[in-house]
């Protein structure tokens, strides 16, 4: 069973990756942004931990899955669950150029987004880049402890490292 989690930081290709994955392997891809901030009619809420686990309980129940995003406490279990665990680690100034090509493009209404793309979320998303890269060490002893499934990507369209690594089915 394919259970896959695309784990990096902002604008490192994670979304691009997941949807390529999913097209190639027919899995059901989620973002786990989704995951912890429910969208109702009404407005976008933060779910709690509990809330966010019984969600991805509930999506483990039913097979095979891509799940990506940032890491966050709330969904560790997902290093577990996985089969497969994907870093996207992205060279720190193109996600930097990514970041700020991102922002222009919601600013002009080019590209969808569930946040409000103002001049305060771009400045989180530098901040958080500057965060990983500080705390990176200790990232990469989490890794270390699963790495016989971790594979490690520089580029989303590395596809074949992928498929030459470990054999989907």
């Amino acid at each position: 069973m394919n259970k896959i989690l695309i784990i990096g930081i902002v604008a490192s290709g994670k979304t691009t990756l997941a949807k390529k994955l999913a097209g190639d392997l027919h899995i059901p891809w989620y973002e786990l942004d989704a995951i912890v901030h429910q969208q109702t009619a009404a407005r976008r809420y933060k779910r709690t931990p509990a809330e966010q686990m019984e969600v991805i309980q509930a999506i483990d129940q039913i097979g095979e899955w891509i799940m990506e995003g940032t890491d966050r406490d709330s969904y560790q279990c997902l290093y577990e669950m996985a089969d497969t665990i994907i870093f996207l680690d992205t060279p720190l100034l193109k996600r930097r150029i990514r970041i700020f090509t991102r922002f222009l493009k919601q600013k002009l209404g080019l590209e969808k987004c569930h946040y409000k793309p103002d001049y305060s979320m771009l400045k989180m998303m530098y901040r958080w880049t500057q965060d990983f890269e500080r705390n990176r060490d200790r990232f990469e002893a989490k890794l270390q402890r699963f790495e016989p499934k971790v594979v490690r990507l520089t580029d989303s369209n590395d596809l074949d490292i992928i498929q030459n690594r470990r054999s989907f089915s």
